[in-house]
Order: structure tokens, then C-alpha cells, then sequence
């Protein structure tokens, strides 16, 4: 059994387009999704913050399956994930998390829309920065979440990234009315 100190992250670099993302995963599941087109120490940082003394391997054959499925996404191909998820965050973090997986493709919330979600309606900074947490971009899907009057927020990936998520899923919306 691995212990939080000496597990092992598999890494490899996702490339779309003009798309960089670097995506991690442990032995369980996908638990690192990178912000577009940042170098590596974004990883890394995230990485020795999360798991201090863990190991590093490139295995791009291990992240195969989810490089597939956020390919597939980027592509408009794909609207729900299927790849196992091993992110680790505080109980409230994981509720927040669990409730930006709710959000139906091509769909936006507010801030506060996810805090009612969880039935916690005065957390909405709370759930701001749990937001920010996310680890796991694209697939845990807090680009879908919004201020209350529309306006585009603050994203880890940066706001040109989110932008580009949400246009590709609106895009993708219409085609399928």
C-alpha cells in the first residue's frame, strides 16, 4: 500500500492543436489536469504541494485512456467523462467538486447556485475557493460556473481558457438541437 508520502504520479503531456496540457495520475485514478499551454513546473509545484516526496514518472501509455477522453472533449465528441478520478480534498472540497460534475454539458452557475447545491447557501466564497482548487480542469468541469450576472470569473487555467471550454461547448449545443 502506498502511503500519501512515496506514491507515484504517472505524467504525460496531452497535446490538441494548440493545446499543451500536462495530465497526472496515480495508480487509481486521473488526479491532475493541467492549465493550457503552462510549463511543467505548474505540475511539479502542484505536485510537491499535494504530494511531498512523491515520485514523477512520464508514462504516456498509463494516461493513454484519459489523453483519449479529453481529446475526444476538446473535439466536441465527448460530453461526460468516464475515466476514474483520485483527487484529494477536504470533504467540503469533494462536495463542491461532486456538484461541478452535475453542471450538464453547455451549461453555466453561479458561485452561489453550487453553494444551494450543497446546501450550503451563505459558503459561497468557501465554494469560490474550493473552486479554485479543482485539480482536475476540463473534467471536473468548473468552467461551467459563472458569476451571478453572467460574467466570466476567475479560472486556474486562466480566463482565455475558459472561455475557449465554454464557446466549444456552446458551439457543440447547438449542433445538437
Amino acid at each position: 500500500m502506498e502511503s500519501k508520502n512515496n506514491i507515484t504520479l504517472y505524467w504525460s503531456l496531452l497535446e490538441f492543436k494548440d493545446w499543451n496540457l500536462y495530465i497526472v495520475s496515480t495508480s487509481k485514478g486521473l488526479c491532475y489536469v493541467g492549465s493550457q499551454n503552462k510549463p511543467f513546473e505548474e505540475l511539479y509545484e502542484w505536485a510537491q504541494k499535494r504530494f511531498p516526496g512523491s515520485l514523477l514518472i512520464e508514462d504516456g501509455e498509463k494516461l493513454e485512456r484519459y489523453k483519449v477522453e479529453i481529446r475526444e472533449y476538446l473535439e466536441g465528441q465527448r460530453k461526460t467523462f468516464s475515466v476514474r478520478f483520485d483527487y484529494k480534498g477536504t470533504a467540503f472540497q469533494l462536495a463542491v467538486w461532486n456538484a461541478l460534475c452535475e453542471i450538464p454539458y453547455g451549461q453555466t452557475k453561479s458561485y452561489s447556485d453550487i453553494a444551494n447545491s450543497i446546501n450550503k447557501p451563505a459558503a459561497v466564497r468557501a465554494v469560490g475557493a474550493a473552486i479554485g482548487a479543482n485539480p482536475v480542469l476540463i473534467t471536473v468541469p468548473c468552467h461551467r460556473v459563472v458569476g451571478k450576472n453572467g460574467a466570466l470569473t476567475g479560472y486556474r487555467g486562466g480566463l482565455d481558457m475558459k472561455t475557449q471550454l465554454l464557446e466549444l461547448e456552446r458551439q457543440e449545443s447547438l449542433k445538437s438541437k
